[in-house]
């Protein structure tokens, strides 16, 4: 074999494993471009040393210790990436105002197919998915950086105490502890974010939901939308550090603050294990849709407990392979390879 064939192999042997690195990467630091960043510098790190790579595991457990270490390393500053609700109380909508928050403030939304492998097994694909969604993610932040990892690795990658303490070069009990703890840090958090109750795939009764969503809020029919909202619904916009709750503050700044947003066009996107869609709202100045929002929409009991506008579309249009602009007279839009 020649160098350059072999060198060729390594690098397809590596790639195969991008995307569920992006998302062990993306639960542990909240960020969609630090994961991305994160896993590009495993990679990279990998290519380079693998002369030195012995065999002595497999090249996945390699990888994912050279990961972990590259975690890690990013979340010495302690930097927890939280949503709006997890910093502050929710605004009446009498006191409403936009202030934006840095960037590195929030938790980061990210395209399913990013971070969720394609597996044969429904039950797990099922676990991937519950654990990107936002409040899963959210409870994540909490943890200190090394009780995060153990817990993913434990739990959600459904590794053995003992691989996950070889790679962290520590003990099995060590590996325990910090397990027991994380999970009773997530059992407490669990009444303040509940999980959206999604089927996977959608329901029936879920895409009727989602599509009479669709109807009211492209219509922008207030009335249709109070109907679908759960009575405690939550509404977020990233950057923004305000949060509403309840329907009549939620549909009252819509059609307030957020009147601007009558008139727009929703496109299905998957997105953190959720239904979501990429908002294209009406452009005065070049005529058809500018990008305004990435929404993901978080479904319980047949109705809408939380729907969440991510609107640095600069940043999530281009990352979700979405077009930067509609027509007018665009009958149909599909999401961008």
């Amino acid at each position: 074999m020649t160098d350059s064939t072999a060198t060729t192999d390594l690098d397809v042997r590596l790639e195969k494993h991008r995307t569920e690195l992006t998302g062990y990467c993306y639960r542990m630091l909240g960020s969609s471009f630090e994961a991305e960043d994160a896993v590009q510098d495993t990679l990279v790190r990998a290519w380079r040393s693998y002369d030195k790579f012995e065999g002595r595991s497999s090249l996945r457990s390699w990888l994912y210790r050279i990961a972990t270490n590259v975690c890690l390393d990013m979340l010495t500053a302690g930097n927890k990436r939280a949503r709006p609700m997890d910093l502050s109380e929710s605004t009446p909508l009498a006191q409403a105002a936009l202030s934006p928050r840095p960037d590195h403030t929030w938790l980061e939304p990210m395209p399913d197919n990013r971070i969720l492998p394609t597996v044969e097994d429904p039950a797990e694909a099922a676990v991937a998915k519950e654990t990107v969604r936002l409040a899963f993610m959210a409870a994540l932040q909490q943890l200190p950086p090394k009780q995060r990892a153990v817990l993913i690795l434990r739990e959600v990658l459904a590794w053995k105490a003992s691989e996950v303490a070889e790679l962290l070069d520590t003990t099995v009990a060590s590996v325990n502890s910090a397990l027991q703890r994380a999970r009773a840090t997530l059992a407490e958090r669990e009444e303040h974010g509940a999980d959206a109750a999604v089927s996977d795939p959608l329901d029936e009764e879920q895409q009727k939901l989602l599509d009479r969503y669709v109807k009211a809020f492209e219509g922008y029919d207030m009335t249709a939308l109070t109907a679908l909202l759960h009575e405690d619904a939550i509404m977020t916009m990233p950057p923004f550090d305000l949060w509403l709750t309840g329907h009549d503050d939620i549909t009252g700044f819509m059609t307030t603050l957020g009147s601007a947003c009558e008139g727009s066009r929703l496109v299905p996107v998957q997105v953190n294990g959720l239904p979501g869609f990429a908002q294209y709202k009406p452009d005065p100045e070049k005529g058809g849709h500018s990008p305004w929002a990435v929404q993901i929409l978080e479904i319980s009991d047949g109705r809408l407990t939380g729907f969440h506008f991510f609107l640095d579309t600069e940043r999530w249009f281009p990352l979700f392979g979405l077009l930067l602009h509609l027509e007018a007279e665009a009958d149909e839009v599909k999401e961008g390879a």
